[in-house]
């Protein structure tokens, strides 16, 4: 086993990986940006290291930088966890070059089933059911005609890295085929570098259910119970469960069968996810992930199996630890993603500091997180805060144990989506289990969402600190950096005010805007399969990203440049499109909100951008 393991990651799931080494006696350590300087899994990892300015992502991002810190740390072996460099082939060889270990598919396997196309030839081959689509890449619009020709509308244009509800683009009729195909190209070069896409049958109203399997280099191939995905917003999972209360016996172990069938054909290794939809009592192939998964934790809740230890063994080249049929489900669990979003604004990314952070407990209940009371949830990263995991006997007690936990839950000083988990276990539809991945979005009335958040939602917090005046002395913790090795030292100070705490140990999303035009395209997102639902159409002016400032327009969230449409010296008049701005998997027009001359572009096509980044200057 190894003795000393790199976690290329931060927030709850780092902490969660740094858990598991820590019970298989395995130091760990941390990568972090100045932005993270005291987040939380900086503060568990017994050591860390600067990988890179504030700038968000970035540093995350800097595959050369992580691989060095891990060398010279001293540690044999890299877990990604999951985002950032998870299922980046490019990143996993790197690894594999170099002295560490990867821990997960080798990176052969990850470029065969993290590219859609050469995904789905190879669960075609394997005789796994697929969605009628093409299996080379498409470049007009006229293909999209023909392929409509034999399966009808609508389509799902796909992007062939996409994931995790990027790159898809939905077609309802020929005369958006060219701007849809325009966007998901877009798309695909701008998240994965890829601008090759696919087409499939857009499936309609489907469950969204996924396999988790754990295989070894001896070929064992085993699976760890499905999970029901359905419950989603623009492609992006709120709410998991297991086992799924939609399938029938016999179409739960088809399904089963047919992923330990389709990774085994791949020679895949590690841990993975393969992912599939169901209507109408058929099933298809939708991706496979190759890596763990947000909602891993839910199988875990069922069969006691730590599925990030077996990770660890399989990496170290010893077998998966159990048969397969030693793996049953025990009872029912659920996964609540406890986001920093006000759900009743479209689910816009909130930020704040935790004035108040008090998770349940009690029996049943798992908290996964990495922040504690006082830290700060910024712009930079993703909006989550924890995840809550609940197990009943039943379906039944879970949403009971659910409902309860939830409601202990105290959460002050930023709007979180609490208020709409509570709204889902009260929902007709989702506890009668019928809910398909198209629910929220097409179905759902948002005001009940509103009228959740007024009636659950978090009062306002002062945010005022205790009265310190009668303390005799101080405890200052200070953090150094030594060769950009990050060390804590505690002082004791007799005589002197607290120090405020640093900023930046967060995750969480931007702020929203007003007062331009902003596109869903059914749900902006996609990658990987037609999983439904989505936003119709356009939003309207209730969508923007900027805000005019004097000459300035800056963004009010955080987001990625899709396409720049202006350059300098160049006329435009009131509402001429400026750039586009993607965020919260929606792509947003930048106008002009005044007529003039483009003075300055200050982004390019592909750059992160923050709240209050100035994105093109006019005079």
């Amino acid at each position: 086993m190894f003795e000393k393991v790199l976690v290329a990651n931060r927030g709850e799931i780092a902490v969660r990986v740094m858990r598991a080494c820590e019970e298989l006696g395995i130091e760990t350590v941390g990568v972090y940006s100045e932005a993270d300087s005291d987040a939380g899994h900086v503060r568990y990892a017994d050591e860390a290291y600067n990988v890179g300015p504030a700038r968000a992502a970035d540093s995350y991002l800097d595959g050369a930088a992580i691989v060095d810190a891990g060398e010279r740390a001293g540690a044999e072996a890299v877990h990604p966890g999951y985002g950032f460099l998870a299922e980046n082939a490019d990143f996993a060889a790197r690894v594999e070059d170099s002295s560490l270990t990867w821990i997960g598919p080798t990176s052969d396997s990850m470029r065969l089933l993290g590219e859609k196309t050469s995904a789905r030839r190879e669960m075609d081959a394997a005789g796994v059911p697929t969605v009628p689509g093409t299996t080379d890449p498409v470049d007009s619009a006229e293909e999209i005609e023909t392929f409509a020709e034999e399966h009808g509308y609508p389509i799902a244009i796909k992007a062939e890295g996409g994931g995790g509800g990027r790159g898809m683009k939905v077609v309802e009729n020929t005369e958006e085929a060219d701007d849809q195909l325009e966007s998901a190209k877009r798309e695909g070069e701008a998240y994965f570098d890829n601008d090759s896409v696919y087409l499939e049958k857009y499936l309609e109203a489907p469950r969204h259910i996924e396999v988790q399997i754990v295989a070894d280099s001896e070929g064992n191939v085993r699976h760890v119970g499905e999970r029901d995905c359905s419950l989603q917003r623009r492609h992006q999972k709120v709410i998991e469960e297991a086992p799924s209360p939609a399938l029938s016996e016999d179409l739960r172990e088809e399904i089963r069968a047919a992923a330990r069938k389709g990774v085994d054909a791949a020679d895949y290794t590690n841990a993975g996810t393969v992912e599939f939809l169901v209507e109408e009592g058929n099933f298809y192939f939708l991706e496979v992930n190759t890596r763990i998964q947000v909602e891993h934790t839910v199988s875990e809740a069922l069969t006691g199996i730590d599925i990030v230890k077996e990770q660890l063994r399989v990496a170290a080249g010893k077998a998966v630890s159990f048969a397969q049929e030693d793996v049953s489900l025990d009872g029912h669990a659920m996964e609540f993603r406890i986001n920093a979003e006000n759900a009743a604004n479209d689910f816009a990314p909130a930020t704040g500091t935790l004035n108040t952070y008090d998770p349940p407990g009690g029996i049943g209940v798992r908290i996964d997180d990495a922040l504690r009371q006082g830290d700060i949830v910024g712009g930079d990263y993703d909006s989550m805060i924890a995840k809550l995991i609940v197990k009943g006997q039943d379906r039944d007690e879970c949403i009971a144990r659910s409902e309860r936990a939830l409601g202990e839950y105290g959460i002050e000083g930023l709007v979180t989506i609490i208020p709409f988990h509570r709204l889902m276990l009260t929902d007709e539809q989702f506890t009668a289990g019928e809910h398909t991945t198209n629910y929220l979005d097409e179905e759902l009335d948002p005001e009940r969402i509103v009228e959740a958040q007024e009636r659950w939602g978090p009062a306002e917090s002062a945010g005022q600190e205790g009265d310190d005046e009668e303390e005799e002395s101080v405890e200052r913790e200070f953090i150094v950096e030594v060769n950009g090795k990050r060390f804590e030292v505690n002082l004791e100070e007799r005589g002197a005010p607290a120090v405020e705490r640093a900023s930046g140990a967060g995750g969480g999303g931007g702020q929203s805007g007003s007062g331009g035009r902003s596109r869903s395209d059914r749900g902006g997102g996609g990658g990987g399969g037609s999983s439904g639902g989505g936003g119709e159409g356009d939003s309207g002016e209730d969508g923007t990203s900027v805000s005019a400032e004097g000459d300035q327009v800056t963004a009010d969230m955080q987001g990625t440049i899709l396409s720049v449409d202006v350059e300098a010296g160049q006329e435009v008049s009131a509402d001429d499109t400026l750039c586009v701005l993607e965020a919260m998997k929606m792509e947003n027009d930048v106008v002009a909100s005044f007529g003039g001359t483009v003075a300055e572009v200050a982004v390019a096509e592909g750059d992160s951008v923050n709240m209050g980044d100035v994105l093109v200057v006019l005079e």
